[in-house]
């Protein structure tokens, strides 16, 4: 990395809608381009805002700076993009490098220090322009696997530096090197009655409809006959020529009779906005059997930016004496289209298949607040917390607040507040509501009022006020106590919680603090001997451990070390 002129670098080029350029970025790597997950494809809880490359199942590849620039903001956390290092650049744009394994050079410097002046491992802080001046190409960081990475890859997006959203970086000129002949593959698709009167070949619940495929390479769908209003959804996914497995998809349009109607396109969009997800995707069927189903209308609008929601929201109405048409279109970003083509019919034909039984007297409405109790329990639901009415599960049993099942997705948060008029004012300082999953609890910051525990949460299930009595484990991974450890570069340990899980860690060689690199999901904690605070020969060494509700464990021991080669 070179100085540079500021003046020179950061003068502020406009670009219209649309007018991104083709040839400014490089590759943030130097190995063969390959696509773990694509712009827009869809997450859990979140659209996917930006490129995963794959690096060879493997961490330690250079990551490079793709275009002159100043480093902008460095933010290193336990989850999400882990280690994540930000470029501005002077055109306007700014690029983003996820779940690195460390930083490198000045940029390595300069996260070192941060941290060892807030003394935490997790910081977030933002630069000045002249503070960290790269060049294109310049080596900024090494590739990993930290924060919520499921395996070793680079995450990599490009946003607009003024208004923060992201764009897809196809339009950069990654398709010259992420080319794509292949159509995406249509998988199923899927019809929905979308009201009490409505009925779709003689049920009145969601159901498939099967496909041949036809010689010019389109789909046929079997006839759909119906009456009142309907849906469709579809699943969908794309293959490119390099990078050999399934990512989703650019483009969806519907047309009702030749007319365009409801779709959507990933070409940019707000983190504020990614949540919707849930609203598109059939969200109970994900839930349950994990398979995303894209819904092609809107019971009830919401406002994601991505979709063209047509004149009826893609709401088709079926009456009598009339017959449609229906075709869907899905695009990748190099223009290959798959179709299907669906007729549609009236019929009055009653329905074989009901609609599930309601077993609740629960009755949410998703535009007003909601607020119910039972025992010592108390929910609280804001209006506009979901997307859509309909009837909830609530029952208290043997402690346990038994909340619907997570098939109904909360857009925003919602409260639940337990009451303990039994338990010890010490017993109480140890309590928490946590969710239960399966064999595990999940801890939630909980808010004490006197005898009153409240959190804020997006899910529902099983949840329970849990006392936290014992402390943290910490067990180093090998013996150190009175030894010479000249061969080793790092200490580490494995620590965990039985319970309300791990707040906060310390570690202090001869009385300083020394920074420990937390990866949750190993359990490890390391000190790298690199950052120069162990002494010559004898160290004394203590950390600790605190959990959620304030248990801590104290580890200390005594080691002896050389750095003399």
């Amino acid at each position: 990395m070179k100085s540079l002129g500021f003046l020179l670098l950061f003068s502020i080029v406009a670009f219209g809608q649309n007018q991104y350029p083709k040839d400014y970025f490089r590759s943030p790597l130097d190995i063969p381009l390959q696509l773990s997950g694509n712009f827009g494809e869809f997450r859990p809880n979140h659209i996917h805002s930006g490129f995963d490359f794959k690096t060879q199942k493997k961490e330690g590849f250079n990551v490079y700076a793709a275009a002159d620039g100043y480093v902008s903001r460095i933010k290193i956390s336990e989850v999400g993009y882990g280690k994540a290092v930000y470029i501005t650049h002077p055109n306007g744009f700014t690029s983003v490098y996820g779940h690195l394994q460390s930083g490198f050079g000045p940029v390595e410097k300069f996260i070192k220090n941060e941290q060892y002046k807030a003394k935490s491992y997790e910081i977030d802080v933002n630069l000045n322009p002249n503070d960290l001046l790269v060049k294109k190409g310049d080596t900024i960081a090494i590739s990993g696997n930290t924060g919520g990475s499921d395996g070793p890859h680079l995450h990599f997006e490009i946003r607009d530096t003024q208004s923060e959203k992201i764009i897809n970086p196809m339009y950069f000129g990654f398709d010259t090197v992420i080319t794509d002949f292949k159509r995406p593959n249509i998988n199923s698709l899927w019809v929905y009655p979308l009201d009490e009167n409505s009925i779709v070949n003689q049920s009145k619940r969601p159901i498939s409809v099967s496909l041949s495929l036809q010689d010019d390479g389109s789909y046929l769908a079997e006839k759909v006959s119906a009456t009142g209003k309907i849906g469709f959804g579809i699943t969908a996914t794309d293959f490119d020529d390099v990078s050999w497995n399934a990512n989703g998809t650019f483009r969806t349009q519907t047309y009702l009779n030749g007319k365009a109607d409801f779709g959507y396109q990933f070409d940019t969009f707000s983190f504020d906005e990614t949540r919707y997800v849930n609203a598109l995707i059939d969200y109970e069927r994900y839930k349950k059997l994990g398979q995303r189903v894209q819904k092609l209308f809107m019971k009830n609008p919401y406002p994601l930016s991505v979709i063209k929601p047509g004149i009826e929201n893609g709401v088709i109405t079926v009456s009598n004496n009339i017959s449609q048409t229906y075709r869907i279109e899905v695009a990748d970003f190099s223009e290959n289209i798959s179709k299907i083509f669906i007729p549609i019919q009236y019929s009055d034909l009653p329905a074989k298949v009901a609609e599930v039984p309601i077993t609740s007297k629960y009755f949410i409405k998703s535009k007003k607040e909601n607020m119910f109790s039972l025992e010592n329990v108390t929910v609280n639901f804001p209006a506009n917390t979901f997307y859509d009415d309909f009837y909830m599960n609530f029952e208290v049993k043997k402690g346990i607040l038994q909340l619907h099942e997570d098939i109904v997705p909360a857009h925003t948060n919602f409260s639940i507040t337990f009451e303990d008029s039994i338990s010890t004012q010490k017993d109480r300082d140890l309590m928490f509501i946590g969710l239960i999953d399966g064999k595990k609890v999940n801890y939630y910051n909980t808010k004490r009022y006197k005898n009153s525990f409240t959190i804020y949460t997006k899910y529902f299930g099983e949840y329970k006020l849990f006392k936290d009595g014992t402390p943290p484990k910490i067990k180093p991974d090998k013996s150190i106590g009175g030894k010479w450890i000249s061969n080793l570069n790092e200490l580490k340990f494995t620590i965990s919680d039985n319970l309300s899980g791990i707040k906060s860690y310390d570690g202090y060689l001869n009385g300083k603090w020394i920074l420990l690199e937390y990866e949750s999901k190993t359990k490890k904690l390391i000190h790298r001997f690199s950052d120069g605070i162990v002494a010559e020969g004898k160290n004394d060494l203590k950390v600790v451990v605190t959990d959620n509700v304030g248990n801590s464990t104290i580890f200390e021991t005594q080691f002896f070390r050389s750095q003399k080669p």
